[in-house]
């Protein structure tokens, strides 16, 4: 495994690799690893183990900044996001929180528009999966319910407890919950703010698949490598269409946009002809980068 910002251990991924060439350099953020189990793949791993992993204003932004970098260049086509130590990321950094809000402290810095932790109200062209290894609560789960794909491990708990300490969960998740798991589980969740355990949310919707302890990146990455087998335009626009139904937007609508507009660019490119060429010609398709 290639990796940048810091050494990733996990051993399940270490071979031999080329040297990867990137358009532009990846960023570069405080207590985020990111490294690479294959060349297509990124994966993300927030590494603040003895603060659970919550995400300060700084790691906003980087993240922010990383998850652009991963739609702008050519060579990527999903990414995972994971956590160090026991949790997948407890939420918030309430220490620094409880700074800015002392007499004269300086203004707190918003979040980036695309949310906590440039996730949980990320729009974005490529897929990220959420490998919950932990504890995930508040802004962690607020980032996981904006995912595409979530894995968990069969410990890991879930919870918005921003009700118990008088805060409110406003990174995009109250929204976003009602229209995966329903009105009255959405509701339970948040008003309680109880813990709920992965194989709960399996049941709701909200958790893909439950693992065994520890298996849950490398099942990440085994759903990351057959995503980036397919024609990243239409991964693209596939994903496009489904986020457009979630999002609220009417079947005729949804499937009006994507035929008008994002299909012409997908019949311009070089991947559909290739695919079908493949297809006809009875090989595997060679796919070249996404120009969406």
């Amino acid at each position: 495994m290639t990796s940048f910002g810091g050494i990733h251990s996990n051993k399940s991924f270490r071979r031999k690799m080329a040297p990867l060439k990137f358009k532009n350099p990846p960023p570069e953020a405080q207590y985020i690893l990111i490294s690479f189990p294959d060349p297509s793949i990124l994966l993300i791993t927030l590494n603040r183990p003895k603060n659970l992993n919550c995400i300060s204003t700084q790691m906003h932004y980087g993240l922010d900044a990383i998850y652009q970098w991963l739609d702008v260049e050519p060579s990527l086509r999903c990414a995972i996001l994971t956590g160090t130590g026991r949790a997948f990321c407890a939420g918030a950094d309430l220490k620094e929180w409880n700074l800015s809000h002392q007499p004269n402290a300086a203004p707190k810095r918003p979040l980036p528009p695309s949310g906590f932790g440039g996730l949980s109200r990320r729009q974005g062209k490529k897929p990220v999966i959420c490998a919950v290894n932990g504890i995930c609560f508040g802004g962690g789960c607020e980032m996981v319910i904006n995912s595409d794909i979530t894995i968990a491990d069969e410990s890991a708990t879930f919870g918005l407890p921003e009700v118990k300490i008088g805060v409110v969960a406003l990174a995009g998740a109250l929204t976003r919950l009602v229209r995966t798991a329903g009105r009255q589980r959405a509701m339970e969740m948040a008003l309680t703010g109880r813990t709920v355990h992965a194989r709960e949310l399996e049941r709701w919707g909200l958790v893909n698949k439950v693992v065994k302890d520890g298996a849950c990146v490398d099942e990440a990455v085994r759903i990351a490598r057959l995503i980036a087998k397919n024609s990243p335009d239409s991964v693209t626009v596939t994903r496009e269409g489904v986020k457009m139904g979630w999002e609220g937007i009417g079947a005729e609508e949804g499937t009006r946009i994507l035929a008008e507009q994002w299909y012409p660019r997908m019949d311009k490119g070089e991947n559909m002809k290739e695919g079908i060429r493949a297809f006809v010609e009875k090989r595997d398709p060679i796919w070249t980068p996404s120009k969406l």
